[in-house]
């Protein structure tokens, strides 16, 4: 699955990757500025990396 994406995410890759729509990741996921990302220009990219270490990370039990 990992495969089909680019290393660097855009928002739209990021949120079909953990499989949310994009307005609600941004509402709960980008907007947690502990989430590492990376700034190209004025646009943000996410690592499959980082995403699923703030998902490990904020996990409720």
């Amino acid at each position: 699955m990992e495969n089909n994406y680019p290393y660097l995410l855009n928002r739209e890759q990021a949120s079909k990757f953990i499989g949310i729509d994009p307005k609600s990741f941004d509402k709960y996921i980008r907007s947690n500025k502990s989430l590492k990302r990376f700034m190209v220009g004025t646009q943000e990219r996410f690592t499959i990396e980082e995403l699923k270490k703030f998902i490990e990370s904020n996990y409720i039990n």
